[in-house]
């Protein structure tokens, strides 16, 4: 189904971005965002991470702006196992891993999100928008939570814009969660709180 779902928004992208040339209304930008986990008492998770975001601006009903939203991504992560019984005796070499999943650990994360922004002007320099986006990750380190390999990377967000005569300015709150949808044995995954600010050029 997520497959199905991100092949079905990625193709509405590319569609969008290569018909109606006299229609587009395109976007880059590049944000800077940190997070933190959810709070629980089973391990540690901070992130920073640096995107690209090339935005498309689809579609106006009754004030609210849809766009289309692409979003490369690497992401830099600091992960600690802090309750050793989350690994469980029932697994192989349960003793090791527990070894080995509680010392800290340094991950990589190489995502590509595809979002659908809902924007509403506020005032002609202004506006607020919600976010959702999906798209397929790959990380580079194994975990007692994910496996190491490809998994998915779902946010939620909501924004705020200002603009200037050149560029905009953006700040953005957000909930990110990653799995694999149960396509390798460790999906526990991971819950961030995030805050990323941007800027974005009109193209």
């Amino acid at each position: 189904m997520l497959k199905k779902t991100l092949l079905f928004i990625f193709t509405l992208l590319c569609s969008f971005l290569f018909s109606q040339e006299k229609e587009q209304n395109l976007a880059l930008g590049f944000s800077y965002g940190i997070g933190d986990e959810v709070k629980n008492t089973n391990y540690t998770y901070t992130n920073r991470y640096l995107k690209g975001q090339f935005y498309y601006s689809f579609l106006t009903v009754k004030n609210f702006k849809l766009e289309l939203l692409l979003q490369p991504e690497i992401n830099f992560a600091k992960h600690q196992l802090l309750n050793l019984y989350f690994v469980t005796p029932e697994e192989p070499d349960f003793e090791a891993k527990r070894e080995a999943y509680t010392k800290l650990k340094d991950i990589r994360e190489y995502v590509l999100n595809v979002g659908l922004v809902i924007r509403k002007p506020i005032t002609d320099t202004f506006s607020i928008y919600a976010l959702l986006s999906i798209g397929p990750m790959i990380t580079d380190t194994e975990t007692e939570r994910l496996s190491k390999g490809f998994a998915f990377s779902d946010v939620l967000g909501i924004g705020f814009s200002l603009k200037t005569k050149k560029v905009t300015f953006d700040v953005r709150p957000n909930f990110r969660h990653t799995s694999n949808a149960g396509l390798q044995n460790s999906n526990a995954g991971f819950n961030t709180y995030n805050i990323e600010a941007g800027i974005i050029f009109p193209l």
